[in-house]
């Protein structure tokens, strides 16, 4: 007999792992809210940490809530509502705050930015074919919270950001393909790799950012982030244009 099924093999036992997962996930939405308290206190660098935190926790739990069966454990509650909502306000609400506060769009423009943003996530969270059968994303998938980093870290421009917005809205009707790196079997070893290198370069340009780091390394971590980001456009364009199986 395998270890889990000697662990889960009692009823209080599963439903106390099932609870675990779900408090798990909902601590995605603590790091949201100190991201939102961050933002209104002006600490941008501060808010891209928590809500990578919280895009970590949302990345992992998925696996964890299969791992410990939580739909048969606690069929009462439902996860992906939970996980929808949480992502509602981490991928959507909170990238929206940061447009507004930070005024990271043309002034004139950024209450419609924000307005077309929220109403596309909307469409979005309701979509019951967000996730393709082979665990990519449809579409731009409310990835806000990444755009927002994105054009943090490029910095071109405020006409540039929204022009950038303009396009991901355009994206989110149109069936293209994003790679989920903890899911899509296909390439995932090295998914999981470029996903760590991507992560660690990211943090390090957070922190370099506003001085909080040596400025020397800078064009280094910068490469190795646009070398990393590149190989997940690739891949996403690559199984976009495949022929259906």
């Amino acid at each position: 007999m395998k270890l889990k099924d000697i662990v889960f093999k009692s009823r209080k036992v599963n439903r106390a792992f099932a609870w675990a997962a779900h408090i798990f996930t909902a601590s995605g939405l603590i790091f949201g809210f100190l991201g939102l308290i961050a933002i209104l206190n002006g600490e941008q660098t501060l808010a891209f940490l928590f809500m990578g935190l919280a895009l970590i926790i949302d990345g992992v739990d998925g696996t964890l809530a299969r791992y410990v069966n939580v739909e048969e454990a606690l069929p009462e509650v439902d996860g992906s509502t939970l996980d929808n909502v949480i992502d509602m306000f981490n991928y959507s609400i909170l990238p929206v705050l940061m447009i507004y506060w930070f005024s990271m769009v043309p002034y004139n423009l950024v209450n419609l930015t924000c307005i077309a943003i929220l109403l596309a996530s909307c469409y979005t969270f309701s979509d019951k074919n967000m996730k393709t059968s082979d665990y990519y994303f449809k579409g731009f998938s409310a990835l806000w919270n990444l755009l927002v980093f994105f054009l943090f870290i490029l910095d071109l421009g405020l006409w540039f950001n929204f022009i950038a917005i303009c396009t991901c809205l355009v994206l989110t009707f149109i069936p293209i393909k994003i790679i989920h790196p903890l899911r899509v079997k296909e390439l995932r070893n090295s998914s999981l790799l470029m996903l760590g290198v991507w992560s660690v370069s990211a943090v390090f340009l957070i922190l370099n950012k506003h001085g909080y780091l040596l400025h020397d390394f800078h064009a280094i971590f910068f490469g190795i982030w646009l070398m990393s980001t590149a190989y997940f456009v690739w891949i996403s364009l690559r199984r976009s244009f495949k022929q259906n199986r």
